[in-house]
C-alpha cells in the first residue's frame, strides 16, 4: 500500500506492519485489564483480611492484621499463633484416639438385680464310670482289652484279640475315645470294624440312670430326676443336664445333635405358653414363676436343686478314667453347650458338697449398639452367625472353631463336636490328631494376634481367625464351694437300716447341693465412655483453652472470605470503574 503524504513525499507501509500495531495496542490492553483484575482481587482480600483480623473472635489473631504493629510484634503473635495450633492439634489428635479405640467401658451398673431375672444355671453331672458290665466275670473289661491291645500292636500292628462279642469290640473303640485319650500313641492304626454311631454305643454303656441319680429336689420338691434331667453328648461321652436349653434351640436343623436331641422334658413344656428367653431380652415380661429355663426367687439351699449321687465299688474301672473316680458337675448357662473338661467340679464319692453360686452378668447400654463390634469388642447376637449353631456365645463360637479346625486338619472331627450329617467322625487311629488340634488351634491364635500386634503393641481391635469375641450379654456363674464327710454306712447303722446295703451293695454316695448365695447381685454394664457428645465438647474445650475458637469463630470465617469477600470486590470494581 503506498500513500502519498501532503508534503509531496510518498510513505509507504505495509498490510502487516499496520496489523502488529493494532494487535500490539489490543493486547496491551487485555494485559491491563488483567492485571487491573489482579490487582482489585488482592485489594479485596487484603481488605477482607484485615476486617476479618479486626472482628474475629478467635485470639491473637487480630494482631496479626494491624497494619501500625511493629513487625517484629506481628511475628511474635504468629509465632504464638502456630504454638497454639501445634498445641490444639495434638491434644485434639489423643481425644480422637480416645475416641476410636476405647468408646466403651465396662461398669458396675447403678441398681442391684434380683436373681429372679436371671435363670438358674444349668447343671451338667457326669459320672465317671463310662461302663457297667452286665454279666460281671463273663464280659471283657477295658482293662483286659487295652493290655492286649497294647502288646498286639507293639509285636505285629494287628488287632485281633479272641473270645470277643462284636459287641465289645465296639465298647472298646468308643472307650478309646472318652478314656484317658493322653496315653493313645500317634502311630496308633485303624482297628478293623464298620463305622460307629458312638451316641448309641454310650448310651448303651450307660449305667442305670436311677440308680445314679438316687434322688432330686427342686424348689424344696422332691422328685424322680428323670423329670429334671436330659442326656447331653459332651467330649466326657454322655452326661446329664439340667434346665439346659434343648438341643433343637441351640443347633441348627441340619446338625447331628439337632436330629438326637430326644422328647422335651415336662419342665421344657411350660415355656411354650410364653415367649421364649434369650440372653439379651431375658424373660418375657408378664412370664409366670414357673417358666424355663427355670429360675428361683430368692437365695440359699432351699431355693435350689438338691442331689443324692450314688456309684458302685463294683462298677469303678480305674483303667479308663484314673485314680479319682465320683461325679463332674459343670454349672454354666442354659444356652452354652456344656464343655466339661474344661471348667467342672469334682463330685468324690462320700462327701457333701455345697456349691453358692454367684453370678456375673454383664448387660449392654442401647447406646454402643451402632458401634462396629470391633470398636465395642463384642458381639450382639444378630451380628455373628454360627454354622452349627442358633445361638451365638463365646462358648460356641470357640467350640465351632474347633471342630472346623479338626476337620482341616484331621479330615474328621470328635463325635462330641457339632457337625452336620455328612461330615466325617474321627475313629481311634485320629484320636492323637483332634487332641492335638486343640493346642495347635491355641498357638495359632496366639501367632497371629503376636504378629499383628508387633507393629503397635496394641492387641484392642484385633480380630483372631476365629473371630470369637463375647457376645455383649453375657453371664457367667461363679462358685463358692465346701464340702464335708458323708459317711453312708455310719448313718444306715444308726438307723438300724440293714436293707440299703442289701439292695444296693457297694453302694458309695455323695450329696450335692446348688443354690444362689445371696438374692441380689452387682451387674456390669458396657456403657459409652466416649461417645460422639463427649468428643466433640472435649475437642470445644481444647479450642477455647487454646485459640477462643467456637462454631462462631468458624461461621465468621466462612462468612468473610465468602459473603464479605465478594462485596469488597464488588464495591472496588465499581470505584475503578468511576
Amino acid at each position: 500500500m503506498f500513500v502519498r503524504s501532503k508534503s509531496g513525499i510518498d510513505t509507504s507501509m505495509t498490510m502487516s506492519e499496520c496489523d502488529l500495531e493494532g494487535n500490539s495496542a489490543g493486547i496491551d490492553l487485555s494485559t491491563k485489564k488483567k492485571k487491573r483484575e489482579v490487582s482489585v482481587t488482592c485489594e479485596g482480600f487484603i481488605t477482607t483480611y484485615h476486617e476479618y483480623c479486626e472482628n474475629t473472635s478467635i485470639h491473637g489473631v487480630q494482631y496479626l492484621g494491624e497494619r501500625e504493629r511493629p513487625k517484629r510484634e506481628r511475628i511474635f503473635w504468629l509465632f504464638v499463633f502456630l504454638v497454639s495450633i501445634y498445641g490444639c492439634s495434638t491434644l485434639i489428635l489423643s481425644a480422637y484416639t480416645k475416641w476410636t479405640e476405647t468408646p466403651v467401658i465396662v461398669s458396675f451398673a447403678e441398681k442391684s438385680t434380683p436373681v429372679w431375672s436371671i435363670p438358674f444355671p444349668a447343671v451338667t453331672v457326669c459320672s465317671e464310670t463310662k461302663r457297667v458290665l452286665k454279666q460281671k466275670g463273663k464280659e471283657t473289661t477295658y482293662a483286659d482289652l487295652y493290655s492286649q491291645f497294647s502288646e498286639e500292636m507293639r509285636a505285629s500292628r494287628l488287632f485281633k484279640p479272641q473270645n470277643v462279642s462284636a459287641l465289645e469290640m465296639e465298647e472298646f473303640r468308643t472307650l478309646l475315645h472318652v478314656c484317658n485319650t493322653q496315653i493313645i500313641e500317634e502311630d496308633m492304626p485303624l482297628i478293623a470294624g464298620d463305622d460307629l454311631d458312638y451316641f448309641d454305643v454310650l448310651e448303651r454303656m450307660l449305667p442305670q440312670f436311677e440308680r445314679y441319680f438316687f434322688y432330686c429336689r427342686w424348689l424344696s420338691r422332691f422328685g424322680e430326676c428323670e423329670k429334671f434331667f436330659r442326656k447331653t453328648l459332651t467330649e466326657e461321652g454322655i452326661c446329664y443336664t439340667f434346665n439346659g436349653l434343648r438341643a433343637t434351640e441351640i443347633y441348627r436343623e441340619d446338625t447331628y445333635q439337632y436330629r438326637h436331641s430326644g422328647e422335651p422334658l415336662e419342665m421344657e413344656n411350660i415355656s411354650s405358653r410364653h415367649p421364649p428367653w434369650t440372653l439379651e431380652s431375658g424373660y418375657a415380661h408378664g412370664s409366670e414363676v414357673e417358666t424355663f429355663p427355670a429360675r428361683v426367687l430368692s437365695a440359699g439351699a432351699r431355693s435350689g436343686i438338691f442331689l443324692a449321687l450314688q456309684s458302685f465299688k463294683q462298677e469303678v474301672d480305674y483303667a479308663c478314667r484314673g485314680p479319682v473316680q465320683g461325679f463332674k458337675v459343670l454349672l454354666h448357662a442354659p444356652d452354652d453347650v456344656p464343655q466339661v473338661s474344661k471348667q467342672f467340679v469334682r463330685i468324690p464319692m462320700g462327701k457333701e458338697v455345697l456349691i453358692a453360686v454367684k453370678p456375673s452378668m454383664i448387660t449392654m447400654s442401647s447406646g454402643i449398639a451402632e458401634y462396629h463390634p470391633i470398636r465395642r469388642q463384642c458381639f450382639l447376637s444378630h451380628e455373628r452367625s454360627l454354622r452349627f449353631f442358633k445361638v451365638y456365645t463365646e462358648s460356641n463360637c470357640q467350640l465351632e472353631c474347633l471342630a472346623n479346625f479338626t476337620l482341616t486338619k484331621c479330615g474328621c472331627v470328635k463325635f462330641s463336636m457339632p457337625r452336620n450329617m455328612d461330615m466325617p467322625v474321627c475313629g481311634e487311629d485320629k484320636i492323637h490328631c483332634y487332641d492335638r488340634a486343640e493346642r495347635q488351634l491355641l498357638v495359632r491364635e496366639f501367632e497371629r494376634v503376636k504378629a499383628l500386634n508387633a507393629g503397635n503393641g496394641d492387641s484392642r481391635g484385633v480380630e483372631s481367625a476365629c473371630n470369637c469375641m463375647p457376645a455383649c450379654t453375657s453371664l457367667v456363674y461363679n462358685t463358692e464351694i465346701s464340702q464335708a464327710n458323708f459317711d453312708l454306712e455310719e448313718m444306715l447303722l444308726a438307723e438300724g437300716d440293714t436293707d440299703f446295703l442289701q439292695e444296693y451293695p457297694g453302694s458309695q454316695m455323695s450329696r450335692l447341693s446348688i443354690y444362689f448365695k445371696q438374692s441380689q447381685f452387682i451387674t456390669s454394664k458396657r456403657s459409652e465412655l466416649y461417645g460422639m457428645t463427649e468428643f466433640l465438647a472435649n475437642c470445644g474445650g481444647i479450642f477455647g483453652l487454646f485459640m477462643g475458637f467456637s462454631i462462631l469463630s468458624m461461621v465468621e470465617m466462612i462468612y468473610h472470605f465468602t459473603l464479605r469477600l465478594f462485596t469488597n470486590l464488588k464495591r472496588l470494581v465499581k470505584v475503578q470503574q468511576k
